[in-house]
């Protein structure tokens, strides 16, 4: 099952018996909100207990997070992003300095950030298939595991307490190296076979694992790799999330394009940032891929000018997925739902036809954004079937936006 369907699935659940589900507009991001830094200050609460799980040696560990939001914020519903910190699945904090530093910076923005702990170590031995090390496998997946728990809990929140105000249609998951491999198997791995079987993923817990906040998808918006790779390609198929990597071609730790992982540790072989994204394109994924020339293993953690190269990368990336429209549980009947318009031919070459509404008069103007977010021309419906010249508008994807109005999609080729 694909992303996008695991995604309304979560959402069915999120709304329970008798409660509908309705079309509601996406993150409100004019005023550079999700673009530029518009808090001062970010509120960090620590040591979230988001589950709880079974270590390799057989102990029950719980799960801790750390939630980024900005301070004095009073939206509503924000948009999430979960990081996994690096470390090759043996070391590594919530706490290190990079995730603090991206989550803080995120969060700025607007965004809610969390960086998660996860459990970490393997045994040493068992190879099984060429080149590949049993443990490392294994430990890959839990971290997987225990990012999908995350995802879940934040999920359950949105749905019941709200104390972290996260829009439940809006999560991203991402992470630096190991964590990295988890956010990829956590948007891609979505069945079993896509597992060797001496992983033995059924006595590990399956691809959810058992971490808690069960009920609630793990489905997510999109996925952030930096300096990640996975054990194949072949994992991320259409209608999955899109995509974001960012990896040095120097890298020799782990592989921009596959080869073995693990330096003096059992090795496994695995496939890296150019060969995933030109899979994402070839199954019609949108995808963004920024490879840092000549650059080694995450050099974003302690270089400024590849911080912020990587940062800029993902708050690029993620903007127009803010401007697609998002199914919530809704909070009134659809029979005061704003009514919508649709848009055809996709992709047009002259002009778009858009149906209105019989109540194309009260719409008003509206708004035609880029994928940025940004105004680019401003309309007003003169007739229930409407046209929309393309003039001298570049080719690519559009949203045409009416306030309090699902925006609708324009593309021209």
């Amino acid at each position: 099952m694909k992303s996008l369907f695991r995604l309304l699935s979560a959402l069915l659940l999120l709304a329970g018996p008798g409660r509908a589900l309705a079309q509601v507009a996406p993150p409100d991001t004019t005023g550079g909100r999700y673009y530029q830094p518009i808090f001062t200050n970010v509120t960090v609460t620590s040591n979230v207990a988001y589950g709880s799980a079974t270590t390799y040696l057989g102990a029950t560990q719980q799960l801790l997070l750390d939630v980024y939001q900005p301070t004095g914020d009073t939206v509503a519903r924000r948009p999430l992003l979960i990081f996994a910190h690096q470390g090759g699945f043996v070391t590594g904090s919530k706490t290190d300095a990079y995730m603090v530093s991206i989550c803080t910076r995120m969060a700025k923005l607007g965004y809610v950030a969390a960086s998660i702990e996860y459990r970490l170590l393997f045994p040493l031995t068992g190879i099984a298939a060429p080149a590949d090390t049993v443990g490392l496998a294994q430990a890959a997946i839990r971290a997987m595991q225990d990012m999908r728990a995350a995802v879940r809990f934040f999920r359950q929140d949105a749905a019941t307490a709200k104390a972290y105000r996260v829009h439940g249609g809006y999560i991203v998951v991402g992470g630096s190296s190991a964590g990295a491999f988890a956010a990829l198997e956590t948007g891609y791995l979505d069945k079993p076979s896509e597992v060797p079987t001496y992983v033995g993923l059924a006595a590990l817990g399956g691809i959810e694992g058992t971490g808690g906040n069960a009920g609630f998808s793990s489905a997510v918006a999109a996925v952030i790799s930096l300096s990640g790779a996975t054990e194949s390609p072949s994992i991320i198929e259409a209608g999955n999330a899109p995509l974001c990597s960012v990896h040095g071609n120097a890298d020799r730790t782990v592989p921009y394009f596959q080869g073995k992982i693990g330096s003096l540790l059992p090795p496994k072989y695995v496939y890296g940032s150019g060969r995933l994204n030109p899979r994402a394109t070839a199954v019609g994924i949108r995808n963004t891929l920024r490879t840092l020339q000549g650059a080694g293993h995450i050099p974003f953690e302690n270089n400024a000018q590849y911080a912020d190269t990587a940062f800029w990368t993902i708050r690029d990336f993620l903007r127009p997925i803010l401007r697609l429209p998002g199914t919530a549980l809704a909070a009134r009947s659809a029979a005061t739902a704003a009514p919508l318009a649709s848009a055809y031919p996709l992709p047009a070459r002259d002009y778009v036809q858009l149906a209105l509404p019989p109540t194309w008069r009260a719409l008003g103007e509206a708004d035609l954004l880029d994928p940025l977010g940004r105004v680019v021309r401003r309309l007003a419906p003169t007739a229930q079937l409407w046209q929309v010249p393309r003039g001298g508008l570049a080719a690519g994807s559009y949203w045409l936006r009416f306030a309090g109005q699902v925006p609708v999609r324009v593309v021209f080729e």
